[in-house]
């Protein structure tokens, strides 16, 4: 019989593509919800797709922010809606500013919140799915048959890499400092 247990907290990174001219306003509203930036990354060149051309306009860059404090999983779909909102708060004749993906880093995967459904995507809850976009393996992060081409780059690979040495060295000083932890 398994026995139920709490995983680690993970860590919050949020990819925001958009023009040059947007970052700052979403990253300040972020910040506002869901505290402070561990680290701002970017911009960073975002040529695998003309999809989000005619809404976001021609230049699209992405950034991503990583947060300091580290998160329940479970908070991956109230995050996602706070997304959503965000967008639509900032959309303009039915085109947003900016695409916001928030993605729980664990030393084990990478997975993005989205709203759409898929064979390799997991029900959460409220319209909110989990897709398992990148496993850790052999020292690196790795793209699945289903995983976005951005996410898949060498490039965004090894900043995530980089993120999760991160991410891990916060774990461990989480489990080395007295009194109660999960760690």
């Amino acid at each position: 019989m398994s026995v139920p247990t709490i995983p680690e907290p993970a860590r919050l990174i949020i990819s925001v593509l958009c023009s040059p001219n947007h970052p700052r306003t979403v990253e300040q509203r972020l910040t506002e919800m869901l505290g402070p930036l561990e680290e701002r990354i970017g911009p960073i060149e975002f040529g695998f797709t003309s999809y989000y051309d005619r809404e976001l306009g021609p230049g699209i860059l992405r950034w991503l922010f990583s947060f300091e404090r580290l998160i329940e999983r479970a908070e991956l779909v109230s995050i996602k809606l706070l997304t959503n909102g965000i967008e639509q708060t900032y959309t303009i004749d039915g085109k947003r500013r900016f695409n916001l993906d928030p993605g729980l880093m664990t030393l084990g995967n990478f997975v993005l919140a989205t709203g759409k459904n898929n064979a390799h995507r997991i029900y959460l809850d409220q319209g909110i799915f989990a897709d398992l976009t990148l496993v850790y393996r052999s020292g690196t992060y790795r793209a699945l048959e289903w995983t976005y081409p951005d996410y898949a780059d060498t490039h965004l690979i090894t900043i995530l890499n980089r993120l999760r040495e991160q991410y891990k060295c916060t774990l461990t000083s989480r489990a080395t400092v007295p009194g109660p932890s999960r760690v």
